[in-house]
């Protein structure tokens, strides 16, 4: 059976699309994101999908494109922000080397520019959605990670070394 080399987990703005693909370009792997097998396998942007049919449609979506990539893809799978959400998908990332790029307030808002297509972080007071989506995710996060490297003062180069020396330290 087929198990990702690496998961990368964190909220909008963390840099998983990034650094997925720096990590997979590193372990001479192929790069996969959840998010892109939603949008191709529905043929729909996530935003649409949030808008028309609402959240738990997505997260249905998403759950499903979790465990197929689980079962499907051998090199660094990154998930939507809110994939871990699912008590069936943390169930099914257990066992598995889990990363969760953290971000503080400042630095993920910086990055997500707050007035982006992000369905979660439309509307009145985009930062403090922010804060409160970071204070709710932090501990499921944290629950299912292997390794936890917190990416706000470094550059994504950086950030890679470090996730690759804390994997080998977890399989060592």
């Amino acid at each position: 059976m087929m198990s990702p080399r690496a998961i990368v987990i964190g909220p909008p703005g963390a840099g998983k699309t990034t650094i997925g693909r720096l990590l997979a370009e590193r372990l001479g792997v192929k790069f996969r994101d959840t998010d892109a097998d939603v949008v191709e396998s529905t043929g729909r942007e996530i935003g649409d999908i949030f808008a028309n049919d609402g959240e738990p449609a997505f997260r249905a979506l998403e759950e499903r494109a979790v465990d197929t990539a689980l079962r499907e893809h051998d090199g660094v799978l990154a998930l939507g922000g809110g994939a871990v959400l699912s008590e069936l998908t943390r169930e099914r990332l257990a066992g598995h080397p889990v990363v969760f790029l953290s971000v503080g307030l400042a630095e993920g808002a910086r990055r997500v520019g707050l007035s982006t297509a992000r369905p979660l972080l439309a509307g009145i007071n985009p930062r403090a959605t922010f804060k409160a989506l970071l204070d709710a995710r932090l501990p499921i996060y944290r629950s299912v990670a292997a390794v936890e490297v917190t990416t706000d003062e470094l550059e994504p180069a950086q950030v890679v070394d470090r996730v690759v020396d804390d994997l080998a330290a977890l399989s060592s």
